[in-house]
């Protein structure tokens, strides 16, 4: 190991600089002038996950691209307020541009992205530089991934975490299944997991993940959480909230799962706190300014209070 530093969680991934319209009337489609009633440019991609683990209290590492462009200046600006550590990431005399329109709805949200060139995934040599106890791959798109990490000599003492993310892949698509049995917790959210085993029921598709994983996140954004782990499956409500942006909403639930379960709570513990971090997330445009842990605690404690049952 070179890095000496002990990391909660390593992150590999790309920002986003996110441009997020709100309020609007209808789904965007051509021939139609529509406007919103609500915009913002908020930080994005990875930049959610890490800003709230920092603010958790996790020492996070962020293997992130940073050119001289005004996207990637504005992120490093935002990130440096929030105390998220970019001094990991690899900064580029170039643009590195790496932006979204995202138009945002109660219940989920599309966007239109570009980026300058593709995100470089961190070679066997570069991860050997650091000691973690958590890998967090942001989204299935990147499954070539899986056999890199699962090549690390010290596999067997960390974590794997996967989210999916928007995808054509499917279970069917060949070499997919192998490499998701690689992983240790897989994270989709409910259109995600349905769309890549081909479901058309949550459980159905829980049930058809867990023969591959060994535990199966699914997220379903106002009806909650459920995951299912060794046979057993645990569901959890999700907390009364005023919808402004679902944007990042599976970031902010992936970073609470993950401060829970790498501290030992049971799986339960572990749905909650991802719904309350998660909840509050969509309660305001793009991250959240500020994680009160406190709350966070507070909430997870007295649940029945804040959630939907």
């Amino acid at each position: 190991m070179i890095e000496h530093i002990k990391y909660d969680v390593l992150v590999p991934g790309t920002y986003f600089c996110d441009m997020v319209f709100t309020g609007l009337p209808e789904m965007p489609r051509t021939g139609a002038d529509i406007y919103a009633t609500g915009f913002d440019m908020v930080p994005g991609g990875t930049y959610y996950i890490v800003q709230i683990l920092t603010q958790l209290g996790m020492r996070t590492a962020w293997l992130c691209d940073f050119g001289n462009d005004i996207f990637s200046k504005f992120i490093i600006d935002e990130a440096e307020k929030a105390g998220v550590n970019t001094s990991l990431c690899r900064k580029y005399d170039h643009p590195k541009r790496v932006v979204a329109a995202s138009f945002s709805f109660e219940h989920d949200r599309g966007f239109v992205s570009y980026e300058d060139s593709e995100y470089k995934q961190p070679d066997l040599d570069e991860l050997l530089k650091f000691d973690f106890d958590c890998y967090l791959a942001p989204g299935i798109s990147d499954w070539h991934q899986i056999q890199v990490v699962d090549q690390h000599p010290y596999r067997s003492k960390f974590l794997f975490f996967m989210d999916c993310q928007h995808t054509t892949l499917t279970l069917k698509t060949p070499g997919i299944a192998d490499a998701l049995q690689k992983i240790d917790i897989f994270a989709p959210n409910e259109c995600e997991a349905l769309a890549l085993t081909g479901e058309n029921n949550v459980l159905r598709a829980l049930d058809q993940l867990s023969e591959i994983i060994p535990t199966v996140v699914i997220k379903r954004g106002g009806k909650g959480s459920v995951v299912k782990q060794s046979g057993r499956q645990w569901t959890v409500p999700a907390i009364t909230a005023n919808v402004k942006d679902t944007t990042g909403a599976g970031d902010s639930f992936n970073a609470g799962f993950l401060y829970a379960y790498l501290a030992g709570k049971p799986l339960d513990i572990c749905l909650r706190y991802g719904n309350v971090t998660g909840g509050l997330s969509v309660q305001n445009t793009g991250p959240m300014q500020c994680v009160d842990i406190n709350l966070v605690h507070e909430m997870v404690n007295n649940y029945s209070q804040y959630s939907k049952i």
